[in-house]
């Protein structure tokens, strides 16, 4: 290789970073707040209204790089109200999942729950906050299983789960490995939202 290309190579490397570095300091500065007017209103709007609805993409930023976080497993439905995209319906929804029971362990979760795609939630994920809290109470709850271990037996006490499909679930756990979240079981699975939606309850991953 000559020299020259080699400097050229090397030049347009050495440029590459440093538009790269240039990018990254400006995204850092763009939650300065003497740079960035808009995050000082937004924290007087929120220490104002602590139940403020977010606008935007570029105020659930704003609010996370303020220390704004909704605890998915907790939440209420003015929590959930809060967030830009979802609707009543769907809020009254995971608040009446997380009151049975059902845990969410990631945005993948939420998605398999509200039956939509998890990229229409993808944003929303920088602010929120996926705890599980082991000693909460447990009397009630209806009865749940891992399936990555779950033996036949365990399986066939859950509703809505039959022999063919605790066999399949166990075949396919042991062909293609552990499953990775709710909306990785329906999709390896074959199963219909309908089906999900009522296992959803009984699983835990």
């Amino acid at each position: 290789m000559s020299s020259n290309k080699s400097v050229a190579i090397f030049s347009n490397k050495f440029r590459d970073l440093h538009i790269y570095l240039d990018w990254h300091c400006m995204n850092q500065n763009w939650l300065s707040f003497g740079i960035n007017p808009r995050l000082k209103r937004l924290r007087h709007k929120l220490s104002s209204d602590p139940y403020y609805r977010l606008q935007s993409e570029e105020e659930i930023l704003m609010a996370a790089h303020l220390g704004v976080r909704i605890d998915v497993n907790r939440a209420a439905v003015d929590d959930w109200l809060r967030l830009p995209g979802l609707s009543i319906h769907q809020a009254r929804n995971l608040v009446e999942l997380s009151r049975v029971g059902v845990r969410f362990y990631c945005i993948e979760d939420m998605a398999a729950a509200l039956s939509i795609s998890v990229h229409r939630l993808k944003y929303l994920e920088v602010i929120l906050n996926f705890s599980y809290y082991e000693d909460e109470d447990t009397e009630g709850l209806v009865y749940v299983v891992d399936p990555n271990t779950a033996t036949l037996e365990s399986l066939l006490q859950v509703p809505y789960i039959n022999f063919e499909l605790a066999q399949a679930l166990i075949d396919n756990r042991f062909t293609n490995g552990l499953y990775q979240n709710l909306a990785d079981f329906q999709q390896r699975l074959n199963l219909s939202s309908d089906v999900i939606a009522k296992l959803m309850y009984h699983l835990r991953f």
